[in-house]
């Protein structure tokens, strides 16, 4: 594998490629260092890590910009909002889908308008967030409709340049730009979460050497057995044969060959995750920042206590076992939104009209309703063991976070996304690679 990566790095065009994603990372992180001026970004990690045991949502989104309120504090989240949005709209609005069904020129024309969408998002959530600094005191200076613009203006900003910087990535660099973005922040904070699991099972002082070396296996084994799940979910697919029928063309007989659909088991990917954790905590977060009286316990917030993942799997904590229930929901809901992003991804209506229009067939199955009401049949089984194989995925670390009592910035959700788009710069390259024979990445050797 080292001998591909340095041929890849012998071809001048992979080599810009791999420099210029490598720069955009960079100043990422540069961005995420810089804070919102005027705002008191120490008071505010506070109640973050007081209110929000578990921040592996937002450091997926931002990278741990947003617990230092960071100009890059509102991430990428605009944009991946908007993109589902639009994404919701195009089955919803028939001018939308005859717009993406009209080529390059459709397509981007939904892009430009997603752009649109996400700046307004931005500014909305800007307002939101300055507002709720407003109510906790943490807006500083003597002016505060001047740092109130300020604050709108830079984490407006922050969003819009990171949105346009995954755009330069997909087009100039390798991998898809967004999905990059959301790599880097997630790895930012690895080390210092496996830092603190090495402290809290490895090197405590009344650990003895067996006890030590239990905790780094047993470490060791849970996030290889989730990278090996992941990979699996993400590779594996059902293929369906198709047969295209013989016809003549002028003089010539043309078709008869047999190929395959290939339908993948996790087809909305990361989706349902992003979509369950955002209902779940975005209600959180909301609250944190305009809650008034810290001290003050009302009914609203002992319903949050139902969605806050620090009690869920607590066997030392009274009453788990009610505040589990969220748990049940969040697998639920994850179950539910892989069939729903499924379902408007993937239409077998329209693939079974295009296969009768082409003269394709599946063997066995009459073209036509038949064939819709059998690749609904075969969808619907695949999903299921998906999203069993995504909620396994997102419950492992949440059952260890609550046996151990520990909090870590990354989760199912973050290996889901890492271990994926790893494999899809890869296979990048790799196709890069193939393009001027060379062996990928994935090639046997």
């Amino acid at each position: 594998m080292f001998k591909t990566f340095v041929n890849a790095l012998k071809i001048k065009d992979i080599r810009t490629k791999l420099l210029f994603t490598f720069l955009c990372l960079i100043i990422i992180r540069i961005g995420s260092q810089l804070p919102v001026p005027g705002v008191d970004s120490a008071s505010f990690a506070n109640l973050l890590k007081s209110q929000l045991e578990d921040t592996s949502f937002l450091t997926m989104l931002a990278g741990g910009s947003f617990e230092q309120m960071s100009i890059f504090a509102l991430g990428i989240g605009p944009y991946i909002t908007s993109s589902i949005i639009m994404q919701l709209l195009t089955i919803a609005i028939p001018k939308l889908e005859e717009m993406q069904k009209d080529g390059e020129t459709g397509r981007k024309r939904i892009a430009e308008i997603t752009r649109y969408v996400t700046i307004g998002l931005a500014i909305f959530e800007a307002i939101a967030i300055t507002i709720g600094f407003n109510n906790q005191n943490w807006i500083t200076g003597s002016n505060k409709v001047l740092a109130s613009i300020v604050i709108v203006v830079a984490l407006t900003g922050g969003s819009a340049f990171l949105m346009w910087l995954g755009e330069q990535i997909t087009e100039k660099g390798v991998g898809n730009g967004i999905s990059v973005i959301l790599l880097i922040n997630i790895t930012a904070g690895f080390p210092n979460d496996f830092y603190g699991l090495f402290e809290q099972f490895v090197v405590k002082e009344d650990n003895s050497v067996v006890n030590a070396i239990i905790g780094a296996v047993v470490i060791v084994a849970v996030v290889v057995a989730l990278t090996v799940l992941v990979i699996l979910l993400q590779d594996a697919q059902r293929r369906i044969s198709v047969q295209y029928a013989k016809k003549m063309q002028g003089r010539r007989m043309v078709g008869g060959q047999a190929t395959f659909i290939p339908l993948r088991v996790n087809t909305a990917g990361v989706i349902p995750v992003i979509f369950a954790s955002s209902l779940l905590q975005t209600p959180i977060i909301i609250t944190s920042l305009f809650k008034g009286d810290a001290a003050t316990v009302t009914t609203w917030d002992k319903i949050l206590m139902y969605l806050n993942q620090r009690y869920w799997c607590r066997f030392t904590t009274p009453g788990f076992r009610i505040y589990s229930i969220g748990l049940v929901v969040y697998l639920l809901l994850l179950v539910a939104f892989a069939y729903f992003y499924t379902a408007i991804t993937f239409n077998p209506v329209e693939v079974s009209n295009n296969l009768k229009k082409q003269g394709g067939f599946i063997p066995g199955i009459r073209p036509g309703r038949p064939t819709t009401e059998y690749l609904t049949s075969v969808l619907n089984n695949i999903v299921l063991i998906g999203a069993v194989g995504l909620a396994i995925v997102a419950f492992i670390p949440i059952l260890f976070t609550g046996l151990f009592d520990i909090s870590i910035g990354f989760g199912g959700t973050s290996i889901i996304i890492v271990v994926g788009v790893i494999l899809e710069i890869i296979k990048a390259i790799e196709t890069m690679m193939i393009e001027r024979h060379y062996k990928g990445f994935l090639s046997e050797d």
